[in-house]
């Protein structure tokens, strides 16, 4: 099972990504995109470890994320990626000139066969103003698109808004503990 959590910053999609990872009784691999560049961002990165279970495995990922996927999408486990978004950002700073499209497609592929349950956590950043600058467009036109591949995949998505969810596809209630 394919699952994306969508939704903007401080929403609350990673602590519901955790509570879908938690729920699944199955061991879990916590993949890391983000690099502490600034320590702003090494603030946000120490918050999630402190949130997450000391027993969750964790691999660092900012960039080969296709790959390990790849082989790590064949075991009895549930993976969290946290996050697409940032993912996304270190592809466009380490290569801004790639074929985006291409590593869209690689990243798919590499869920193609998948047996572990798997779990994105990606920002939605088209909901705002339009940015200014070249390289801001161009982030979220590729956040955009990558967005909409992995939900046409994903057996289901759902959008947080102020911590709560709203189901865009499929339905993760029962995973959480939820009404339905």
């Amino acid at each position: 099972m394919i699952s994306l959590i969508l939704g903007g910053a401080r929403s609350g999609k990673s602590r519901y990504a955790e509570q879908l990872a938690s729920r699944s009784q199955l061991p879990v691999l916590y993949i890391a995109t983000a690099t502490a560049l600034d320590a702003e961002m090494a603030a946000r990165i120490a918050h999630h470890q402190q949130q997450r279970p000391s027993e969750w495995q964790l691999c660092e990922c900012p960039l080969q994320l296709a790959e390990t996927l790849a082989q790590e999408s064949k075991k009895n486990q549930c993976i969290l990626v946290d996050c697409l978004t940032l993912w996304l950002n270190n592809q466009l700073f380490a290569q801004p000139q790639q074929d985006f499209a291409q590593l869209f497609n690689q990243l798919l592929e590499s869920l193609q066969g998948a047996s572990a349950e798997i779990i994105f956590v990606a920002n939605e950043v088209g909901l705002g103003v339009i940015p200014l600058g070249e390289i801001s467009r161009q982030f979220v036109d590729e956040a955009g698109r990558l967005n909409q591949q992995l939900a046409k995949v994903a057996n289901s998505v759902v959008f947080i808004a102020a911590g709560l969810p709203l189901y865009l596809k499929g339905d993760t209630r029962s995973l959480t503990g939820e009404q339905t």
